[in-house]
C-alpha cells in the first residue's frame, strides 16, 4: 500500500510547483483544523499550559496561525522529494555560516541544536550547501521500511548524512570526519532513562540529555540553530555558538541554555512551533522526585 501511495500520490503532489501546492495547504488547514479537528485538543491544552496570562481570545488566535503553518509545513515537506539544490539554496538560507570557520580551522566537530520550529525539512536539503563540515542528522526510523527510505532519501540527496538512533554512539565513536550533528532536543524523552529536569514554557519538563553527553564526551563546541520564516516557502537559519569548551560547564548548564534558547525563540513567534506533539506527556517518577528531594536537601 505504501509504494502506491507514495508513486500516485505524494511523488506527483511533490513535482508541483510551490505556489500551486499552498493552494492545497489552505484547503488542508480547513479539512485538518476547521473540519477533521486533527489534535485541536492537544494543541490547545499545549497552549493554554505555555501562556497561562493568555486570554482564550489570544490563544484562539495563536491556534489558528499554527494550523495555517502547519498546512504549510505539510506541503513544503512534500515538495522535498521533488525539490532542487538550487531551489533549496535559494529558500533555506543560512546566514553566519563563517561563525563555523574558526572549528574547522582547529580541527573540531560540532553539534548543532535546536527544535522542532519552523521548517526542519527544508533544514534537512538546504543545510548542507552552506556549511563545511559533513552535516549529520539523527532520526528515527518509521515502521514502515519503504517510506522510511524514501524519506532518507529525500533528506540526504544534498549531503546530510543520516544515522539512526541506536546507531548514534557506535557513530560518533568511529568517525574521523569534521561533522556537524544536528540533534532536534525538544521532543518527549518517553523512551529514555536519563533526562534532565527543567522549566520550559511554564512546565515541568523533561529534556533529552543527548546534546550535553556527547558535547563532554568529544569536548565538541555547541551551536543553537535558530530557523525564521521569512515568507512562505522561504527560510532563514542563524547560528549562535552556545559553547566552545563544553568540558568545563557544570552539570546541566549546556541543556539550561539550549532549552532557553529555544523558548526564547517560541516566545517571540509561538504559531512555528509543532503544538500537535505531546511534549509533556513524560512526568516525573516517584524515585526522580525523592531524588530531587534528596539533592535539594544536600544543597
Amino acid at each position: 500500500m505504501a509504494p502506491v501511495f507514495y508513486y500516485l500520490i505524494i511523488k506527483p503532489l511533490s513535482l508541483l510547483p510551490l505556489w500551486a501546492l499552498y493552494t492545497l495547504s489552505d484547503f488542508l488547514y480547513m479539512v485538518a483544523y476547521k473540519i477533521g479537528r486533527y489534535r485541536v485538543r492537544v494543541v490547545s491544552t499545549n497552549l493554554k499550559n505555555s501562556f497561562p496570562n493568555h486570554s482564550e481570545k489570544e490563544l484562539i488566535k495563536i491556534r489558528q496561525q499554527f494550523y495555517r503553518h502547519f498546512s504549510d509545513l505539510l506541503v513544503e515537506s512534500l515538495k522535498i522529494f521533488s525539490i532542487s539544490e538550487e531551489e533549496a539554496k535559494a529558500r533555506f538560507v543560512v546566514t553566519n555560516p563563517e561563525v563555523l570557520q574558526p572549528f574547522i580551522d582547529t580541527n573540531r566537530s560540532i553539534l548543532i541544536v535546536g527544535g522542532h520550529y519552523n521548517n526542519w525539512e527544508m533544514l534537512a536539503v538546504g543545510i548542507d550547501a552552506y556549511i563545511e563540515h559533513q552535516s549529520v542528522a539523527i532520526y528515527h526510523a518509521l515502521k514502515n521500511k519503504f517510506l522510511n527510505e524514501k524519506i532518507l532519501a529525500s533528506r540526504s540527496k544534498f549531503g546530510l548524512k543520516m544515522i539512526s538512533r541506536p546507531d548514534v554512539k557506535a557513530f560518533f565513536a568511529n568517525t574521523t570526519t569534521l561533522t556537524a550533528t544536528i540533534f532536534g532536543a525538544d521532543q518527549s524523552p518517553s523512551i529514555a532513562k536519563k533526562v534532565y529536569w527543567t522549566h520550559f514554557l511554564n512546565q515541568e519538563t523533561a529534556v533529552m540529555f543527548g546534546v550535553e553527553k556527547f558535547a563532554k564526551e568529544k569536548n565538541s563546541p555547541v551551536v543553537f540553530g535558530g530557523i525564521k520564516k521569512i515568507k512562505r516557502g522561504y527560510y532563514e537559519f542563524t547560528f549562535k555558538v552556545l559553547f566552545t569548551e563544553p568540558t568545563r560547564c557544570i552539570h546541566g548548564e549546556i541543556t539550561e541554555s539550549h532549552v532557553r534558547r529555544l523558548e526564547k525563540q517560541i516566545l517571540e513567534a509561538p504559531q512555528y512551533w509543532l503544538w500537535t506533539h505531546k511534549r509533556w506527556k513524560r512526568k516525573k517518577t516517584k524515585e526522580e522526585r525523592l531524588e530531587e528531594q534528596a539533592l535539594t536537601a544536600k544543597a
